[in-house]
C-alpha cells in the first residue's frame, strides 16, 4: 500500500529544483527559474520594513487582506484596464498566485468536472485541477508562432467543462493573446457557461508592441472571471509570495471559502508594503519595462550566437529557444548537457505538456532573462560554444 495520498501519487519534484540542484552542483549560469537575481527597489522594501516596526502589523491580517492592499488592487484595476471592482467583496489577498489559483480551483471546480488547459502550462495548473477530482482537457499552443487551432479549442469543450485557465501574458512561450484570440475564448465560454481562471502574474510584462488585454473587460466576461496577479514579477519580490484574486462577489465567494482554510491569512507587514508598491506612478512602469526590454535584447544578442532559433517574445521575460540544430534529443537532455558542457541552465518544458503533446516542444527549452545585465553577457560568451 502506498503511503501517499493517491491525489498526489503522480506528483514529483518540480522541474525548477531538479534544475536548480543541478545548476548549483556544476556552477552553472542559472538561467531556468523566473527569479531576479536583482533586488526589489529600495523604496518599497523600506515600507516593509516601516510596516514591520511599527508594532501594529506583527500579528495576523484580516483572512481577505488588508483594507489597504485589497483597495489598491481595486484601483489598479480600474486605472489600467477600467475595471469597477469592489474593495470588499471583490479582491482576496493570497500567498502568491500559486496559492490564487489553487483556492480559485477548489473554490469552483467540482469532482468530474473538466478544466481547460492551454500547452505549454505553468506547472501548478494541473495538479490543482487533480486534487480537486476534476479533469484536465488540453488545448495545444503550436510552435513557432505559439498560436492555438481554434478547432482543437472549440473541440475541448463539452457538457463536463467547468473552467478555462487562462494566462497571458503566457509563460513559457512569451505569447500575449491577441483580442481575436481572446473574443474567440470569451464566446465559447458564453456559449457553455464556462469560468475563467486568468492568471495575469506578467500583465506589466509586455515587449514591443505587444498590449495585454483582460479577458474580464470583454462583452459577457467580466461576470464569469476571476482574475490572479502577484507583486512577485512586477516589483522583483518573488520571495514576498503576495498575490491577489479578483473579479465579481459571486465568483469570488467560491474563492474565499476555499483560501480561508488553506492559508487564512497572508504576511501582515508585507501586504502593506505591496499596496504602495501597487501605487507607483506610471513611470515605475514604463521604466519596468524598458528595463526588461534592455535585458530581452541582451539575451536575444546571446543566442543568435548560439545556433539556437527563437521567436522574440511578445510579454514575460522568458524566451523558448529551438535546439534542433545544435542537439539531437530531448530537451531534458539538452538541458543536463547545456548545463554539464557548455555551463548554463535553461527549463526544459516536458512537464508543461501532457503526455499526448509532448510532442510538441520537444525541440524547445525556456530561458529566463530575469538576470542581471552581466550575467546576461556572461551567457553570450557560455551559449557560443554551442556553435562551436
Amino acid at each position: 500500500m502506498s503511503i501517499f495520498a493517491q491525489r498526489v501519487e503522480t506528483f514529483g519534484t518540480t522541474i525548477f529544483t531538479e534544475i536548480n540542484v543541478l545548476a548549483q552542483q556544476y556552477n552553472a549560469l542559472n538561467l531556468g527559474q523566473g527569479k531576479p537575481d536583482f533586488d526589489t527597489p529600495a523604496d518599497i522594501v523600506a515600507e516593509l520594513v516601516k510596516a514591520a516596526q511599527s508594532g501594529q502589523l506583527n500579528q495576523y491580517a484580516p483572512g481577505p487582506g488588508v483594507a489597504s492592499l485589497r483597495q489598491a488592487v481595486a484601483n489598479h484595476a480600474a486605472r489600467f484596464y477600467g475595471l469597477n471592482i469592489d474593495p470588499d467583496q471583490g479582491v482576496i489577498v493570497t500567498a502568491g498566485a500559486t496559492e490564487g489559483l489553487l483556492s480559485c480551483v477548489l473554490g469552483l471546480v467540482n469532482p468530474g468536472d473538466e478544466v481547460i488547459v492551454i500547452e505549454p502550462f505553468y506547472d501548478s495548473y494541473v495538479p490543482n485541477i487533480l486534487m480537486a477530482g476534476a479533469t484536465p482537457v488540453f488545448v495545444p499552443l503550436h510552435p513557432p508562432t505559439w498560436t492555438f487551432d481554434p478547432a482543437e479549442l472549440r473541440a475541448a469543450f463539452s457538457s463536463r467543462t467547468k473552467a478555462l485557465i487562462l494566462n497571458s501574458p503566457h509563460n513559457p512561450t512569451g505569447r500575449v493573446f491577441t483580442r481575436e484570440e481572446l473574443s474567440l475564448i470569451a464566446d465559447l465560454c458564453i456559449e457553455h457557461d464556462v469560468l475563467v481562471i486568468n492568471d495575469e502574474v506578467y500583465e506589466h510584462l509586455t515587449l514591443g508592441d505587444a498590449h495585454y488585454v483582460p479577458i474580464a473587460t470583454l462583452p459577457g466576461m467580466f461576470e464569469r472571471t476571476v482574475t490572479v496577479s502577484s507583486s512577485g514579477k512586477t516589483f522583483s519580490a518573488t520571495g514576498w509570495k503576495i498575490g491577489w484574486a479578483y473579479g465579481h462577489p459571486a465568483v469570488l465567494e467560491g474563492v474565499a471559502r476555499a483560501h480561508q482554510f488553506t492559508i487564512f491569512a497572508v504576511h501582515h507587514p508585507t501586504q502593506e508594503a505591496v499596496a504602495y508598491a501597487l501605487n507607483q506612478s506610471d513611470h515605475y512602469y514604463d521604466e519596468f519595462r524598458s528595463m526588461y526590454e534592455g535585458k530581452m535584447r541582451l539575451l536575444m544578442d546571446a543566442l543568435d550566437g548560439s545556433g539556437l532559433k527563437y521567436r522574440a517574445p511578445e510579454g514575460t521575460y522568458f524566451i523558448m529557444a529551438d535546439f534542433s540544430d545544435v542537439f539531437k534529443g530531448m530537451p531534458r537532455d539538452f538541458t543536463h548537457h547545456l548545463i554539464k558542457e557548455i555551463g548554463v541552465a535553461c527549463i526544459p518544458p516536458e512537464s508543461m505538456y501532457s503526455r499526448d503533446h509532448v510532442h510538441i516542444g520537444r525541440d524547445y527549452v525556456r530561458f529566463s532573462f530575469c538576470k542581471s545585465d552581466e550575467a546576461l553577457l556572461q551567457a553570450k560568451k557560455l551559449l557560443g560554444k554551442l556553435r562551436a
